[in-house]
This record gives C-alpha cells, sequence and structure tokens, in this order.
C-alpha cells in the first residue's frame, strides 16, 4: 500500500505551516479581540485608560520629581513614544508565554499547528497597540510634527523587530511554560526589567556618559533599545528643535536587534518543536 501521499500525524513545518492554517489564524485573532474586554463596561476605552494612567505615573515621577522635563525638549512625546513601544513589547511577549497552556482544551483534543497560538496573541497585541499609536500621532500632530519617509520607515522597522522578538521569546518561554509554570514568573520579571533597560524613561546619552563602553555597547545593541529610539526618531525628534543627539550608529545597532531578534525567534521555534510532542501529556 502507498502511504507516501499521508503525512505523519502530528508533523509540521513549525511557523511555516502558519500560513497554511491562516484561516484558523485569523479566527484566534479575532476571538482574542473579541473576548479581550468581553464583559467589561468601557470596552475598548481601556486600551486608551491604561496606556494614559500608566504615562501620567511615568511623567509625574520621572519628568517632574525627577526634573527630566528641563533636561529633554518635549518630554511629554519622548516617554510616550518610547510607552508605546516597550507596552507592545510586554503584551505579545507574556500573552505568548501563556498562550499554549490557555488553550490547552484545543491542544489536548485536537491536532493543530501549534504555533498558531503564540503568533496570533502577538497579532493581538498588534491590534491593541494601534489605539496608543493613534493617541501619539493625534499628539504630535498637534504639536507641529513632520514625518519623514526615513523615520516612518525606521518606525515601521522597530514594529517589526519588537514582534519578531517577542514571538521569538513568546515560543521559547511558551513551550517550556506547559511543564515548569516557573516560566511565567521569569517572564514578568523580565519584562519588569523591559521599560528600564531601554530608553523609554531617560535618555541614551546618560547611560553613553555612566556606564563603561562594553556595557554601553551591549545597551544599545539590545533589540527594544534600537526600536525605542526608531520611534524617537520618527516621532519625537521632529517635534524638537532637532539639537538633541542622536546615537551615531543607531542603522548599526538597529540591523544588531535585528539579527538578535531573528536568532531568537529560531531558538524559539527550535525549543518549541522539540517540547511540543509532550505538550498534551503536559496540560
Amino acid at each position: 500500500m502507498d502511504v507516501s501521499a499521508f503525512a505523519v500525524p502530528g508533523a509540521g513545518r513549525g511557523i511555516l505551516d502558519v500560513v497554511k492554517y491562516r484561516y484558523l489564524l485569523r479566527l484566534l485573532i479575532r476571538k482574542g479581540i473579541i473576548t479581550r474586554y468581553h464583559g467589561s463596561v468601557l470596552g475598548w476605552v481601556w486600551s486608551y485608560v491604561k496606556p494614559a494612567a500608566q504615562f501620567a505615573v511615568f511623567y509625574v515621577v520621572m519628568g517632574l520629581f525627577l526634573n527630566l522635563t528641563k533636561g529633554i525638549e518635549s518630554y511629554p512625546i519622548y516617554l510616550f513614544s518610547g510607552i508605546v513601544v516597550v507596552n507592545l513589547f510586554n503584551e505579545a511577549f507574556g500573552n505568548a508565554t501563556r498562550s499554549i497552556v490557555s488553550n490547552k482544551a484545543l491542544v489536548k483534543k485536537i491536532y493543530l499547528p501549534r504555533e498558531l497560538f503564540p503568533i496570533a496573541d502577538v497579532f493581538i497585541a498588534l491590534v491593541h497597540f494601534l489605539p496608543q499609536l493613534s493617541i501619539l500621532l493625534v499628539v504630535c500632530l498637534f504639536v507641529g510634527w513632520v514625518p519623514t519617509p526615513l523615520g516612518l520607515l525606521g518606525a515601521l522597522l522597530a514594529v517589526f523587530i519588537v514582534a519578531v522578538l517577542a514571538t521569538g521569546l513568546g515560543l521559547l518561554f511558551g513551550a517550556i511554560n506547559v511543564a515548569y509554570r516557573d516560566a511565567q514568573n521569569v517572564v514578568e520579571l523580565i519584562l519588569l526589567f523591559a521599560t528600564w533597560t531601554s530608553p523609554v524613561l531617560y535618555s541614551w546619552t546618560m547611560v553613553r556618559d555612566q556606564a563603561p563602553t562594553w556595557l554601553f555597547d551591549i545597551y544599545m545593541a539590545n533589540p527594544l533599545t534600537s526600536a525605542v529610539e526608531l520611534f524617537h526618531t520618527a516621532f519625537w525628534f521632529p517635534t524638537t528643535s532637532e539639537t538633541a543627539e542622536r546615537p551615531e550608529s543607531l542603522w548599526l545597532f538597529t540591523l544588531i536587534g535585528l539579527v538578535i531578534a531573528v536568532l531568537c525567534l529560531i531558538a524559539g521555534q527550535l525549543v518549541f518543536r522539540r517540547l511540543e510532542g509532550r505538550f498534551a501529556q503536559d496540560l
């Protein structure tokens, strides 16, 4: 009997299968968006309230109490343009880590590419990122922001880097989290440090002036650092007198950050494929 036309049950091509099962991906994304604020009175308003509250706390503490409003021109825009990038990473990475466990009923009953779940959560995070981006755009336009093609291209590249990085780490920790729920706590620690290890609340020049050269290079190689600085270049810098310092090798560090994000994606996929055979059993 010729069985060459049949596929081995449970075998797939990993992330590549997401394209084949894109209809299921759309269903998961739609389900996640609809159920996000199910039963909530304010609904999608929370997508505006949460970043606004976060911005207010950071602005009062860092901007007013620590006087960063005097050291960084247009500090409110500087702050918020960084917050939206880190929020995208935090939501995408955090939700992707919990995605397999959250969908254990489907994982245990039917076969479908398990990568669909973390990738769907990354797309859902991108959808919830749009209200925050719209606020940033409105404020920037109000103060006379004039976009540049290179700046907008950099912003798109920043979103791509964050999405790839969050997907890779989400696959890695999402797979580990099935057997060891401690992974969620590790991820929470990573997310706690994410805001402080990139130039969101402060200027990158503070790190350059205080840290050793080798440590500064590591800091700038962080994909989140380059993503935040690309957003600053696109949205904050045009609203200033354009005399503020910009990282001299930003595009080089952006390339390094992109390579790191892709390597994280490859590593995450390899670990995910190695562990997914035990998902149903461990759940």
